[in-house]
């Protein structure tokens, strides 16, 4: 299996580390690179984390005195590609990207700031792979031979999105969705976000308006160039932070075109399969989505875990009077939604030679 040297932009941070502990033995990824701001710059990595790391396990042994590169693109040492997850105002987050892919160094982001840009694919690598056919142009406008940039979409999506994917052969009309999600999405732990404890915050900024839209550009089609979002179905969001470590949770309820039976959407979930599963990609589960058929199920604190954190899980599937179907979704939102599905997406880049 071909190796490629990898940098982490952005590698202090809760994703960076989660990044720095998933790449650990990669079998086809090999970290040379821990970049970080110019004040990290210099330090080994666990000097420049400090009391900061909030991994359940110890900084990973090649880590540990690895030198903190610049963020530099200019200066940054040659690498395959770098996985990005800075903490930087929008605009700064995307001219450090496009800087990263003129300067030939392709990026797997985590960031927003270049979600909706219509040559940038945004894929979850089970659901719309063929987005990265979109890349071809995005190098063409930004005068690149192998640099580009492609993005994974926001965390919460994926506790709902690849659950309504399979059902949307059914004529998805309308989806109301209201996401209760993880202190760790905020890059926070209880002891640094002691407010949370015994409360809800039922306002996380912006994130109603990406959990509403991104789905849209995931399930578009590439037309001239760029990604042309899909017109359905409408999608309504409310976003809660609750006192939870890891794991975001989705209650959805939808409305059909033509309503399936239950057995139909049980049946549409058991036998979805993306291209990562075909190809057994290393960081693929190997069921991608999961029903438990237990009444009190999923649980953060029981199956975040499920299939190394990156499955997709679903429970308490019933008729609702409102609309025609509900259920609970549920995903790991530093696992699947953010440094595992960066890696996933790396990883079948990787395979169909985007980093060749």
């Amino acid at each position: 299996m071909k190796r490629y040297s990898v940098g982490i932009v952005g590698a202090t941070g809760m994703v960076g580390q989660r990044f720095v502990t998933l790449l650990e033995n990669h079998p086809m990824f090999e970290p040379v690179c821990l970049a970080a701001s110019k004040r990290s710059a210099g330090m080994s990595y666990a000097e420049a984390v400090g009391e900061r790391w909030a991994m359940a396990s110890p900084i990973p042994a090649y880590a540990k005195n690895m030198t903190v590169c610049d963020s530099d693109p200019a200066q940054f040492p040659k690498v395959d590609f770098v996985f990005c997850a800075v903490n930087l105002a929008k605009d700064a987050t995307r001219a450090l990207e496009e800087d990263f892919a003129r300067h030939e160094i392709p990026v797997v982001s985590n960031n927003s700031a270049n979600r909706q840009m219509p040559d940038v694919p945004m894929v979850i690598p089970e659901i719309n792979p063929e987005h990265l056919a979109v890349i071809d142009a995005q190098r063409r406008r930004l005068g690149t031979r192998r640099g580009f940039i492609a993005v994974k979409s926001n965390c919460s999506l994926q506790s709902y999105v690849p659950l309504l994917h399979p059902l949307r052969k059914f004529g998805l009309e309308a989806v109301s969705v209201c996401t209760y999600q993880a202190i760790s999405g905020a890059g926070k732990t209880f002891a640094s976000m002691p407010e949370i404890i015994d409360n809800v915050i039922p306002y996380i900024s912006g994130e109603e308006e990406k959990s509403e839209r991104e789905p849209l550009k995931i399930w578009g089609t590439v037309e001239n160039g760029g990604i042309r979002e899909a017109q359905a179905p409408r999608i309504s969001a409310q976003c809660l932070r609750v006192p939870v470590s890891d794991g975001h949770t989705a209650a959805v309820s939808v409305k059909f075109h033509n309503k399936p039976t239950r057995e139909d959407i049980l049946a549409a979930w058991d036998s979805f399969a993306g291209e990562p599963q075909a190809l057994g990609l290393p960081t693929a589960p190997k069921k991608f989505l999961h029903y438990l058929e237990d009444c009190d199920r999923p649980q953060p604190k029981l199956d975040r875990l499920t299939d190394m954190g990156m499955a997709v899980l679903a429970g308490r599937l019933r008729e609702d009077p409102v609309f025609d179907w509900k259920f609970i979704g549920f995903s790991h939102n530093t696992l699947r939604g953010a440094a595992g599905g960066a890696v996933l997406l790396a990883e079948l880049l990787a395979a169909k030679g985007y980093f060749d």
